[in-house]
């Protein structure tokens, strides 16, 4: 197996399986996608050397916004700026492109639009983004059924303006990994934290939700923040028994990172740092797994490959510094 073999992902068919994940870049406009953000993906995208780009993460609710400058999916009026988006990648060669849901949870900025952040217990936490602990309000059982909706919706508006798939965002400490986490669910219901199955409950309907709204064959992803790397949080074994649940309701492609710990491994640069829940994972399910995290060079992208860590590997920040690192890379693949 090697970069530069083709790959499929449910009926979407990837030239390579190098992959630009997301990476917010605080672009947007009150929501909406400026002409510079669109460059900067095109750039990127130009000449297909990229299997696909997973666009940076959109909130669904306002509520849930993770920054000012974030995108959104969250509103009919931001279909334009998507289309557009996805045009100009689309033009610039043979690269497919998600979307990327996400809701921010306890880390949700919400200080210029009213509300407190929500999440799955009101518990004083320390997120990893936060300096201060912040006590949200907890989700009851009908709010949660109300941002299942918004879910959805916003996976319609991925599909309606052009998109070939759409990822859920459950990973890096936001909502839905706070109710994987059993550092942030302290609930005891249903979506409590006294088993992965109720952890994962809101995941499950999430994705139920988003399949029923978009047609079977369009390819639904999920990031997922397999283990914290924390004293008592979540496990690379609650990431395997996690992973074999969304392969159950149809998730088509595993994007495996890390969870309250973030998108970076403490004591770690090795590349493919979250290959040891990459590798477990890939080794309980049949669906493409894909790792993120140290690589940067093209020869450790191979190397995660040919040694069974993952089916794709996404190189962030030398894509963010150069738009042409995966042309020069892939040309001596």
């Amino acid at each position: 197996m090697k970069i530069t073999d083709p790959i499929s992902i449910q009926s979407l068919q990837l030239t390579n399986r190098l992959v630009m994940p997301p990476m917010a870049r605080c672009m947007a406009e009150k929501g909406t996608i400026p002409s510079a953000l669109c460059k900067y993906y095109s750039e990127r995208a130009l000449g297909g050397y990229l299997g696909l780009i997973i666009v940076e993460h959109s909130y669904v609710d306002k509520l849930g916004r993770a920054n000012p400058e974030q995108v959104s999916l969250g509103n009919d009026a931001d279909l334009f700026g998507l289309q557009q988006l996805v045009c100009s990648i689309h033009a610039a060669g043979s690269t497919k492109v998600f979307a990327q849901l996400n809701h921010a949870g306890i880390a949700a900025e919400t200080q210029d639009i009213g509300g407190g952040p929500v999440g799955p217990s009101a518990a004083w936490v320390h997120h990893p983004w936060s300096k201060d602990a912040v006590l949200p309000h907890e989700l009851t059982k009908e709010e949660i059924a109300v941002l299942t909706t918004k879910y959805a919706k916003a996976a319609v508006r991925v599909r309606y303006a052009g998109f070939d798939g759409v990822e859920i965002h459950s990973a890096h400490g936001y909502l839905l990994d706070q109710f994987y986490s059993p550092l942030t669910n302290q609930r005891h219901d249903e979506y409590g934290c006294d088993s992965v199955e109720n952890r994962v409950r809101f995941h499950v309907e999430v994705i139920r939700a988003i399949r029923r709204a978009v047609s079977a064959d369009f390819p639904i992803a999920l990031r997922l923040g397999a283990c914290d790397y924390m004293e008592d949080g979540s496990t690379i074994a609650d990431g395997v028994a996690a992973a074999r649940i969304f392969e159950k309701e149809g998730i088509d492609l595993l994007d495996i990172s890390g969870g309250m710990c973030g998108y970076t491994r403490p004591g770690h640069e090795e590349a493919g740092y979250f290959g040891d829940a990459a590798r477990a994972i890939k080794q309980a399910v049949s669906i493409p797994v894909m790792i993120t995290g140290g690589v940067r060079t093209i020869e450790e992208a191979n190397q995660l490959l040919a040694n069974g860590t993952a089916d794709l590997v996404g190189v962030g920040r030398p894509i963010l510094q150069d738009a042409l690192w995966a042309k020069k890379a892939m040309q001596r693949a």
